[in-house]
């Protein structure tokens, strides 16, 4: 009898002592404290670089105590007025997202690795005529180039002749001396928006954009800023089919998601009927 009193207390001790033990490194370690939630150093380490003031680096960490504190608080808050009810609830929609998570980034790592993205012209052009009421303009496209030049520039006649004209000989004449140019874009074989060119010509307002939107149109304004040389080779308007090479990065996307999809479904089947198979997965009756 007396063996078991003097080891109760021992063994009582042991386990302070070891309580304590647990106890110290983690206050230790903490750099603040909600009730029974720690902060510790390890936590906002990366709040600071070497690059940051002492001034900096005190704000930076009072600020990120003060949030968490307060978080925690609200956290504890809730938990305690939440009924259990709603905190089950809660919690089920924490998991659903965690596994929507997961699941999300494991079927784009697959999809990344198994799907081709290459889209044929042929595809693209099955796609287009599918769906030409999908691809609507919904703003103005021209085809379209310009220079801005000083309208003292010494060769201005000869610019302004082989700029209307354009030939082979004429382009490649205006693209050696486009040092002489304030700005300019002379491709005037791809679709633009009509607004782009309204942002590169500030000549252009709501009075004479009327002139930008005229097929084979050739149009000269000046401002406080210069010349400008403007030629519209052809428009497309509002509600217009919207050219197949503008919106090809928006066919390809079509073609690639649908892939995606596909693929997706055919997986989600394959991997419930291996699974089936191999005994992973069975149904209770």
């Amino acid at each position: 009898m007396r063996s078991k009193t003097i080891i109760l207390p021992f063994l009582l001790i042991v386990f302070l002592a070891s309580c304590d033990f647990l106890k110290k490194p983690q206050e230790e370690d903490a750099v603040a404290r909600v009730n029974d939630t720690y902060l510790y150093k390890s936590d906002i380490e990366n709040l600071i670089t070497e690059t940051t003031s002492k001034a900096d680096s005190t704000l930076r960490v009072n600020n990120y105590i003060n949030n968490w504190a307060t978080q925690q608080l609200l956290m504890d808050g809730a938990r305690l007025n939440l009924s259990q009810d709603k905190q089950e609830e809660f919690n089920d929609l924490i998991e659903q997202y965690k596994n929507d998570l997961f699941i999300k980034a494991y079927l784009e790592a697959l999809v990344a690795r198994s799907i081709d993205t290459t889209v044929s012209q042929q595809e693209a052009k099955d796609v287009y005529q599918r769906n030409q009421e999908t691809f609507k303009l919904n703003e103005e496209l021209i085809k379209f180039r310009y220079i801005n030049i000083n309208e003292n520039i010494a060769n201005l006649s000869d610019i302004e002749k082989r700029f209307k004209r354009f030939n082979d000989e004429d382009k490649k004449v205006l693209d050696s001396i486009a040092i002489q140019f304030k700005s300019y874009s002379l491709n005037d074989s791809i679709w633009i928006r009509a607004n782009q060119a309204i942002l590169k010509i500030p000549a252009i307002n709501a009075e004479n954009k009327k002139e930008l939107l005229k097929k084979s149109n050739f149009i000269q304004l000046k401002d406080s800023l210069g010349l400008y040389l403007m030629h519209t080779n052809n428009v497309l308007l509002r509600n217009e089919n919207a050219p197949i090479e503008f919106v090809m990065p928006t066919i390809k996307q079509i073609v690639i998601n649908k892939r995606k999809l596909e693929f997706i479904k055919e997986l989600e089947k394959d991997i419930t009927k291996d699974a089936i198979k191999n005994k992973q997965f069975e149904i209770f009756n």
